[in-house]
Order: structure tokens, then C-alpha cells, then sequence
């Protein structure tokens, strides 16, 4: 899935449908930020990042932690969410 596919959802009158939108984005983009910060590591990312690994590892443990709590809300609200690994 990619951020371009979640557009029919953020537009739906249905909150749900938004909702779920809101959860594929930030884990779409958490594994992007992900795979960005392993090629950093490894060396081979193509370009220098101009912000600090702490601060994109600081981003990366708070973009963690929003998802689980979009994923404890989806349980109260009754809204089904695929696993993280399914995004």
C-alpha cells in the first residue's frame, strides 16, 4: 500500500473509513522512515540527511507509539485494522 491508495478512505463520510486512512498513512510512512534509517546505517542511503539520526530515531519511537495508540482506539471504537505488517 502506498499514501495514494488511502485517499478513497479520507475522503469517506464514514469516520471509520478515516480513521483507518489516518492508520495506513503513519504506518506507511513509518516504514518508510524505517528503511531510511537502516540504509543510513548500513551506508548505503543515496543521500546525507541534514537532520540527526537522534532526532529521525526520536521521530521513529514517537511515530511508534502513535500508532499504538491509533491501535488501542480502533479496539475501543470498534474499528478493524489490519496488522502493522499487512500496511
Amino acid at each position: 500500500m502506498e499514501l495514494k491508495d488511502t485517499i478513497e478512505l479520507m475522503q469517506s463520510a464514514d469516520y471509520k473509513d478515516r480513521f483507518k486512512a489516518e492508520y495506513f498513512q503513519a504506518v506507511i510512512r513509518l516504514k518508510k522512515l524505517y528503511a531510511m534509517l537502516k540504509k543510513w546505517e548500513t551506508g548505503t542511503l543515496e543521500f546525507s540527511p541534514t537532520s540527526s539520526k537522534e532526532d529521525l530515531y526520536g521521530q521513529y519511537a514517537f511515530m511508534t507509539g502513535y500508532i499504538r495508540i491509533l491501535s488501542d482506539r480502533a479496539i475501543d471504537e470498534g474499528i478493524e485494522l489490519p496488522s502493522v505488517e499487512n500496511v
